[in-house]
């Protein structure tokens, strides 16, 4: 599958990135040999293998989940700069354009 050069232009925004022409050739170039990679291998037959999730055996070196009683809300908020409707209350991360 090969991308055309909006494709790629059309990623970059959503990516909200700034690609100069060079930029944009050689990720088209490079995207396009990925999809085609990834056309090749579901192409392939894997009807005989079985479905694995990881070819490790199940274990968890981790403890198991317990449930225990949190803080009482007033005192997560204690320390909040600012508060509205009994939740922090923080300036956005994105703007958008």
């Amino acid at each position: 599958m090969s991308l055309t050069l909006a494709e790629v232009e059309h990623i970059a925004e959503l990516a909200r990135l700034a690609l100069s022409d060079q930029e944009k050739a050689r990720f088209c170039e490079q995207l396009s040999d990925i999809l085609e990679y990834a056309a090749r291998l579901q192409a392939l037959d894997t009807t005989s293998i079985p479905p694995t999730a990881s070819v490790l055996p199940e274990r968890s070196v981790l403890r198991a989940d317990e449930a225990h009683p949190g803080l009482p809300v007033q005192e997560l908020l204690r320390n909040a700069p600012k508060i509205e409707a009994g939740q922090f209350c923080v300036p956005p991360v994105l703007e958008l354009d």
